[in-house]
């Protein structure tokens, strides 16, 4: 039985103080050729974003021309954002301040391309490096299956979420590639997954489990006909209310279910996919192989996940590394106290 349709309350924008700023109707027009030019979504809308902030500070320094953007102003702002604190009192995080520098950079060199700059105040602007981190936490085999054993499978419900969760650890795909997923991207019994629109616009083909693609067939003959709504549209999973999941909503189902299995490492379905990659690594997997299912455009960003399978690498080297068969004399003397 469908439960009624939800009711989501508008939210009342409050007009921004700096809209009168010039700055920001070139920012809107910027916005709108990061979508022509085919980015996606998701960029546009950091842009957006870290550029209503930049223009707010902007405001505040009584800068309201492009001639205005100097590298000296660009480096104050960079200050700003390096001795800015929260309400907890904590700076931003490095990753944070990037996210919100990168936009500015990238709106400069859109200035500069529209003859409003002469030239580009951002080129020597040295932006964060971020460090390549390991994951936090990768489950084990053991670890997966137990939280795929979560979804009460006797409900229509938990077929759904067991077929999502088997997608996302089968295929390694983002929270928001599994979220644009439609019917027809699936060839279940060529065990195939197509992802269009990936991280850089890109896409690709990704192998699709044997037990995963016996998941999704129950759910698409089970389940969804039950929740596809009186507008059918070809999102692959819908909600309980027939609707595509949205990416917030699809990390707090995966999230629940790490909670219920006890584990509460942070992170939720980007887990499967660092759970993915590091598995088939340490079965013997090329890192080549790996980098293609996960779409990455940089091998570099691949190798992480070599560093993560420490277990294997300290299970080759006691097999194969000479000391592992030391006799009486590769052992240290017992020492007596007191001598």
């Amino acid at each position: 039985m469908l439960r009624p349709k939800r009711i989501v309350p508008r939210r009342i924008s409050l007009p921004d103080p700096s809209e009168e700023n010039p700055l920001h109707a070139l920012k809107d027009r910027f916005v709108d050729w990061t979508v022509a030019i085919g980015l996606a979504d998701q960029t546009a809308n950091i842009r957006r974003a870290a550029l209503d902030g930049f223009i707010r500070w902007c405001d505040s320094k009584s800068i309201t021309e492009p001639s205005s953007l100097t590298r000296r102003a660009l480096e104050a702002y960079q200050l700003h954002l390096t001795f800015y604190r929260k309400k907890s009192g904590e700076p931003l995080a490095l990753s944070t301040r990037a996210t919100r520098l990168h936009p500015v950079r990238a709106y400069c060199k859109w200035l500069v391309r529209e003859n409003l700059l002469p030239d580009d105040p951002s080129r020597d602007l040295e932006l964060p490096r971020l460090p390549r981190r390991l994951p936090r936490w990768v489950p084990s085999v053991p670890d997966v299956q137990r939280i795929l054993a979560q979804p009460d499978v006797a409900t229509p419900s938990g077929v759904r979420d067991r077929a999502i969760l088997e997608v996302l650890y089968s295929t390694a795909i983002r929270r928001m590639e599994l979220v644009r997923l439609q019917e027809f991207d699936l060839d279940l019994l060529g065990g195939l997954a197509r992802v269009r629109g990936g991280k850089g616009g890109r896409d690709r083909v990704v192998p699709l489990g044997g037990r995963a693609a016996r998941w999704v067939s129950a759910y698409l003959v089970d389940v969804r006909p039950r929740l596809v709504g009186p507008v059918p549209g070809g999102a692959l999973f819908l909600t309980d209310y027939g609707e595509p999941f949205g990416k917030n909503r699809l990390g707090d189902l995966v999230k629940r279910y790490l909670v219920n299995a006890r584990f509460a490492a942070p992170g939720a379905c980007h887990v499967f996919r660092h759970a993915c990659a590091t598995h088939m690594l340490e079965n013997g997997a090329d890192i080549r192989f790996i980098q293609v299912m996960l779409g990455h455009a940089d091998l570099g960003t691949t190798q992480v996940y070599t560093r993560v399978s420490i277990a294997k690498l300290k299970e080759v080297h006691e097999i194969t590394h000479p000391a592992r068969r030391d006799g009486p004399e590769g052992r240290p003397p017992r020492v007596l106290r007191g001598s």
